[in-house]
């Protein structure tokens, strides 16, 4: 897929934020999911590679939990991304994580060498190429993109179990990597510093302060977020389907 911007000759100069600082208690087992092996590999590792593939990349940030900054070191010296990797301790919450990440970023924000940011969950092992880039792209020509999959036909439910009213089938189930102009996006966060907001996802926090358009992408199927220990098995099995695709 041929984006706008390579169509052009620019391609946005981008920064990739990874992160791995939850705790990923519904998973059990007391380490850190992202961790874990992933069809001979570590699940971050498949993370950090997707975000290293992107055309335009010029960073890379994994935010990490202090007590995982060894065995993060060390995953990284075995199991190399193709790119340098910045190591970022995270926050309290995700929204506190992500802020810790673009101040790091901020200095090349501010000097024009970062145009886009991208954010990825870090227990989402397998976005496609295809989907990397139509976040980005989307990003750099419309201001932010966040990547979903058709919620199918929702009902809102009161606190006693009864059906309040149908929500319809024009709802989509949120994945990452979600994508943004970097400018906005710091600022927004500067600003919700400031105000001690905290947003349920990225986007939350950049329509709330900013005037950027957060458009929907379509995501897809196998993007799926490792929660619980059936989702480690189906992501083994989507690479093991991926392989056997004729070239």
């Amino acid at each position: 897929m041929t984006s706008s911007h390579e169509q052009d000759g620019h391609l946005p100069r981008v920064a990739a934020i990874v992160l791995a600082g939850g705790s990923g208690t519904r998973f059990g087992g007391g380490a850190n999911k992202v961790y874990l092996p992933l069809a001979g590999e570590h699940l971050i590792t498949w993370s950090l590679r997707a975000m290293a593939a992107l055309p335009g990349l010029v960073r890379l940030v994994l935010v990490i939990r202090d007590e995982d900054r060894a065995m993060a070191r060390a995953l990284l010296d075995a199991e190399p991304a193709p790119v340098a990797v910045d190591l970022v301790d995270g926050g309290a919450t995700r929204h506190e994580s992500e802020y810790h990440a673009l101040r790091t970023l901020a200095p090349a924000v501010a000097a024009g060498a970062v145009e886009v940011v991208v954010i990825h969950d870090g227990a989402r092992p397998l976005p496609s190429p295809g989907l990397v880039r139509a976040v980005v792209d989307t990003a750099a020509r419309q201001g932010g993109a966040v990547p979903g999959i058709p919620a199918g036909d929702l009902v809102e439910v009161a606190d006693d179990a009864t059906v309040r009213r149908r929500l319809g089938t024009d709802h989509v189930r949120v994945q990452t990597p979600q994508a943004f102009a970097a400018g906005p996006l710091l600022a927004a966060y500067d600003a919700a510093a400031a105000d001690g907001f905290t947003g349920t996802d990225t986007s939350a926090c950049v329509q709330r302060y900013s005037q950027a358009s957060v458009r929907w992408v379509p995501g897809e199927v196998d993007n799926i977020k490792v929660t619980l220990p059936a989702d480690l098995a189906q992501a083994e099995a989507i690479i093991r389907r991926r392989s056997d695709r004729p070239d």
